[in-house]
Formats: structure tokens, C-alpha cells, sequence
């Protein structure tokens, strides 16, 4: 049996966490509280020998996706996301650029030129790039205040290394009004445990998180915090937001939006009314796009091929309907001029239009 999580000292209830096995769904406990959620990723690194700027200067946060285009044009380019720049070495011509790599990383062997862009113009270019190996430690976990369930009690007690490796599990969570906003997947192995001054019964478990664990930036942990008393109430809560953050915001959207198992598609002919004002970037684009749609909060794809799948239905749209496009001029200011993972240049704000069109959306510009 697992006791429910309590209210603070003033009633209020916070997020609620759920560790649950992937495999088979069993509920480890749930608690109100989590101790390393946020913390900095392992982050991959890079040295671009010879670097050739093209653009004024590579900023401290470079992008959340920044591409490296190998000089052979048989080979792909490959990802890096939230991508950090130290500025160029000291007394040298080197750059470091480090990253959340994508699956794939780098082609095999190849460590010739590159190209970099970071979506939207071309940062420069170096002769070689060495990958720069980190020492990487272990993330952790503590659950303060675990109600544990009788077969993680049982696992305690064995106390063995094969009892304690929980095995792959999600830390669900909830917001404080209790609907589901996102998970986080880890590798639960348990390093140690006590009993917890937060009520009778109740554990501070550790875990070690092992590679599947990515911690929230700590960027991102406002725009967390506020999302953990539940969705926001009025179009436009992100505005103020930089794009990192943006971004950050974006993610929460998404992972809640396709959570949610509910949605009200309007009827076909609806109008929807999209505020333009702040489409400045990229996950402004989708934001606004999701709280046109959806409301306060709501979500509508983070790129053309969500876009399309959303627009297929059960995401609240039914075709065929019109959007009033207000302020289109900010999105066609700052959204004409993209480049794609390769480095061609494409219109992003012309292909939102045109996947609308395609899909039964009439879009009025205003």
C-alpha cells in the first residue's frame, strides 16, 4: 500500500513524482519532492581546429540545434542540441562547442572540415574537430519523502545488488493539480536509503539514474516551477521568455499536450485566431501556433511533421477551418531566412503556410 503525499504547512500540494517500471508498470512509490531533477547534462565536446568565423561571433549559447556540415557531401550532417560555445581558445584557432549529441554524432572516422550553422546563418567553418572525451559521472537521484510500495519495501530488506537494481523505470510528474506533465527515464539503482523526516513511514530513497537520466537544466528551472502549479491561464505567458527558454517551455507544451488523452476538436469551419506579436523565433512559432488551436498552454506541433500529424485531427483542429493570422509581418521577418540541416536555404514561414494550406487550414494574414 502507498500513503498519499501530503499537503505543505500552508495546504498547498506541489508536484506530485510516481517512479514506475517501464517493463511492467509497478509503482515504487510517490513523493512530493526530488532532489537532483535539475542539474547540468553530460555534454559532448568538440575542438574546431581552425575556426573562420562568418558571422560577427559565436555567442556563449549558440542554439538549440546547431548543425556541422562535413565537407564531403556524401555525408550527413550531424546534430548538436543546446549547443554552448567557451569562445576561441587562447592563443590559438581553435573553438570549443559542446552539445547534447544526436543518436547518430559525427560520421565514422571522419575528422576533416565542417561547416557550422545554427539554423538560420552560417557561424564558420574549421580544418579539423577533435572529440574531447569527459569524464562522465553517474547522475542521482533522492526521492524525499517516498510512500514506498510493499515491493520496494520487500527489495530494501534483501538488500542485495541484484533487489536494489529497480531496473528501467520513469519518474512520472504531475502538476500540482494533478495531471500528468511529463516523465523523466533512468535507470533505477538503488545506493542507499532512510527513513524520512518528512512523516512516519515515509524513506529518502537514492538512485543512481545511470545513463538513461538527463537532468533538467538549470536554465530551465524556472520555466519548470511555474508549469509545476499547472498550465498557464492566458495566451502569451512565454513571451518574455528568451528562445533558450522558449525552448525549454516548448518541451513541457509538447510532453503534456501528447500526455493528454482528451482533446476537443472543434467542428469543421472554425475560426481560430492566431496573436503574432512575439513570433520572433522558432519555438514561438509553435507556441503560438498550440495556444491558437488549443488555448492557454496548448499544443499544436513543434515542427512541420508534428505540424502535419496535428493537423490530421485529435488535436483539437477539424478540417476544414480558417486562422487569422495577426502580426504576420514579426514571423515573416524573422522566420523567411532558414537553413536546413544540409545548409540549403527554405522559408520556414512560407512552409507553415503551405502545410496549413495542404491540410485544410484557410490562413488570412493580418
Amino acid at each position: 500500500m502507498i500513503a498519499p503525499v501530503h499537503e505543505d504547512e500552508n495546504g498547498r500540494e506541489g508536484p506530485r513524482y510516481t517512479l514506475a517500471g517501464t517493463g511492467d508498470g509497478h509503482v515504487w512509490g510517490v513523493c512530493a519532492e526530488v532532489g537532483g531533477l535539475f542539474g547540468e547534462p553530460d555534454r559532448e565536446t568538440y575542438e574546431l581546429s581552425g575556426w573562420v568565423p562568418e558571422a560577427s561571433g559565436v555567442p556563449a549559447w549558440v542554439g538549440s540545434r546547431v548543425w556541422l556540415v562535413p565537407e564531403d557531401d556524401a555525408l550527413d550532417a550531424w546534430l548538436l542540441e543546446d549547443a554552448e560555445s567557451s569562445g576561441q581558445l587562447p592563443g590559438a584557432d581553435g573553438l570549443l562547442l559542446t552539445g547534447l549529441d544526436d543518436y547518430e554524432g559525427p560520421p565514422e572516422k571522419y575528422r576533416g572540415r565542417v561547416r557550422v550553422h545554427d539554423g538560420h546563418r552560417w557561424l564558420g567553418s574549421c580544418r579539423e574537430f577533435t572529440h574531447v572525451l569527459s569524464s562522465e559521472q553517474p547522475p542521482s537521484l533522492v526521492l524525499r519523502g517516498l510512500a514506498p510500495s510493499d515491493r520496494l519495501r520487500a527489495a530494501l530488506v534483501k538488500g542485495t545488488r541484484r533487489a536494489l537494481d529497480l531496473e528501467e523505470a520513469a519518474l512520472e510528474i504531475r502538476d500540482a493539480q494533478g495531471e500528468p506533465l511529463t516523465d523523466r527515464l533512468l535507470r533505477a539503482t538503488v545506493s542507499g536509503w532512510r527513513p524520512s523526516s518528512q512523516g512516519a513511514g515515509l524513506i529518502d530513497l537514492e538512485l543512481d539514474g545511470g545513463r538513461l537520466f538527463t537532468p533538467v537544466p538549470e536554465y530551465a528551472r524556472p520555466v519548470w516551477e511555474r508549469w509545476f502549479a499547472g498550465p498557464p491561464d492566458a495566451v502569451n505567458a512565454w513571451a518574455g521568455l528568451d528562445t533558450r527558454r522558449r525552448g525549454a517551455w516548448h518541451d513541457l507544451v509538447r510532453e503534456r499536450g501528447c500526455r493528454r488523452t482528451h482533446h476537443h476538436d472543434r467542428p469543421a469551419g472554425h475560426t481560430y485566431e492566431l496573436d503574432g506579436r512575439h513570433i520572433t523565433d522558432e519555438p514561438a512559432l509553435y507556441l503560438a501556433l498550440g495556444e491558437a488551436v488549443n488555448g492557454p498552454g496548448g499544443y499544436f506541433g513543434g515542427c512541420l511533421a508534428a505540424l502535419r500529424e496535428c493537423l490530421g485531427g485529435t488535436f483539437g483542429y477539424t478540417a476544414p477551418a480558417t486562422l487569422l493570422w495577426r502580426d504576420a509581418a514579426t514571423a515573416h521577418e524573422h522566420l523567411s531566412h532558414a537553413l536546413t540541416p544540409d545548409g540549403r536555404p527554405y522559408d520556414l514561414f512560407a512552409a507553415v503556410l503551405d502545410t496549413l494550406s495542404e491540410r485544410g487550414m484557410a490562413v488570412t494574414l493580418a
